[in-house]
């Protein structure tokens, strides 16, 4: 009976989530450039980040002190430095995410939960969405929140 007290008195584990990245291989990504996906980018990341702030389940860390290292490395490809910097913040979690935009119709986002000290993957959620709006992107996220990252016992074995 004590210890279950102790344990529902434990703080959340401190979570660092990165900005998402984006991977860009339309054409018209090619000729006009990212400019719309990178404000989404920006706007997805910050609903994330609110959702799991007021879930209660996880203490957010700003990620500010690493930010400018963060966005200069491939977070996805960098051989973990996207650990080592969440290590910087004192996280027990990080998550990284990005956006892979084919088209204006097939656009794919993923996020990534990883254990800091162990490296492990916890969870990978992924949804595709048909449409390069702002509000199809966020009710893609909505949705990952919703039914992969917040869902009961979702990540676990």
């Amino acid at each position: 009976m004590l210890l279950t007290g102790s344990a529902a008195l434990a703080d959340p584990p401190k979570l660092a989530v990165f900005d998402f990245e984006l991977i860009d291989t339309s054409l018209p990504g090619e000729f006009y450039g990212s400019k719309p996906e990178e404000a989404r980018l920006v706007l997805i990341g910050e609903q994330l980040r609110k959702a799991l702030a007021d879930s209660g389940r996880f203490q957010l860390l700003d990620i500010a002190p690493v930010r400018d290292a963060a966005r200069h490395a491939n977070l996805q490809a960098c051989g973990g430095c996207d650990l080592k910097l969440a290590g910087e913040l004192g996280a027990d979690l990080e998550i990284t995410g990005m956006v892979q935009k084919v088209s204006n119709l097939i656009i794919n986002l993923n996020i990534y939960l990883r254990d800091v000290k162990t490296g492990a993957m916890i969870t990978a959620a992924s949804a595709d969405m048909r449409g390069n709006t702002d509000e199809a992107w966020s009710r893609t996220m909505s949705y990952l929140i919703r039914n992969r990252l917040l869902a009961p016992n979702y990540g676990k074995p």
